[in-house]
């Protein structure tokens, strides 16, 4: 009994790292494919039957490359800081819903914030131990960056914890039954999409990978396998942002199709803002995290707060 209490968790984790995995090299296919129309040209489209193999191939091109490193960098934290941030990218889906309960997370949303705050760390070591002046630039913008954004997004996931009262990500999918929270949350709702674009580093706020500053920010290093792994853990990271969005906002049963159609529709937001705004300026950037997102995410974590006790004591 006890063996197939440890081996069922760490089959389902498996199955869930494969799935995660897969989904990740389409998500690069589909982000290829969709600024390819709106750039008004084709996408991957030669190999296999419409391009779908592609993934696959940049995957097999990518892992067989030689793996150089700068001779003046700091070998070990330069070669496993991908590595970790990968692991970090794949153990926070261990905190997602699940009805079979692979994990029982009544602490969800906090281990959500841990897992967060910790991916700061691994692209701070990449951009350092790199030695290079443009990787150590791009590593400071997203410290900076990751931080300021992460204060407004545990403030929204705060004022939805005190509306349903448990951290318990299962209870998100109980309370939005009939009316998705975003109905009456919608500039909540914005805010927090606009938040997890800055936390997953993507355009308009991709300023630890900025290529016309920049060369390649943090990452500009790395090539083969190393640059491999730190763009998974981008799009891992992508993929559990829009599944967040979904369970805050669009509550739906994690069993039904409609839940997948509507990820899919988050994900596909995060590469058409990508394909239709340019790079903010960076001081623009922090005047929007610390000067407007930051009071409105407090008034609204008051509001709540209010609005809770206000319930409670009609109750009593």
């Amino acid at each position: 009994m006890l063996i197939m209490e440890l081996l069922l968790p760490f089959i389902g984790s498996l199955l869930l790292i494969i799935c995660v995995m897969i989904s990740v090299a389409f998500l690069t296919l589909l982000e290829r494919k969709v600024l390819g129309y709106i750039q008004i040209r084709k996408g991957p489209n030669k190999v296999g039957l419409m391009g779908i193999p592609q993934p696959f191939c940049d995957a097999i091109k990518l892992f067989t490359k030689e793996q150089t490193y700068p001779v003046v960098s700091n070998y070990f934290p330069y070669y496993f800081s991908p590595v970790f941030s990968l692991f970090l990218s794949l153990l926070i889906w261990l905190c997602a819903p699940y009805l079979i309960k692979l994990f029982s997370f009544n602490l969800g949303a906090l281990f959500f914030l841990c897992c967060t705050s910790l991916g700061v760390y691994t692209v701070m070591i990449a951009g350092w131990s790199s030695n290079s002046n443009y990787a150590l630039l791009g590593g400071l913008r997203a410290v900076a960056q990751t931080i300021s954004y992460e204060v407004s997004l545990a403030l929204i996931l705060l004022s939805l914890i005190f509306l349903v009262g448990d951290y318990n990500l299962m209870n998100f999918f109980v309370y939005q039954k009939y009316l998705w929270f975003i109905i009456f949350m919608f500039p909540l709702a914005m805010v927090w999409f606009a938040s997890s674009l800055a936390e997953t580093n993507r355009t308009p706020f991709d300023f630890a990978e900025g290529e016309s500053e920049l060369v390649s920010g943090f990452n500009v290093e790395y090539g083969s396998g190393g640059f491999a792994l730190i763009f998974l853990a981008e799009y891992a990271s992508i993929l559990f942002m829009s599944f967040l969005f979904v369970v805050l906002f669009l509550g739906s049963d994690i069993n039904s199709i409609m839940f997948f159609v509507k990820l899919m529709l988050i994900s596909f937001m995060f590469i058409w803002v990508r394909g239709t705004l340019p790079r903010f300026r960076y001081d623009k950037l922090m005047y929007l995290a610390w000067k407007s997102f930051l009071p409105f995410s407090l008034n609204y974590l008051i509001f709540f707060i209010c609005l809770k006790i206000l319930i409670l004591s009609m109750l009593l």
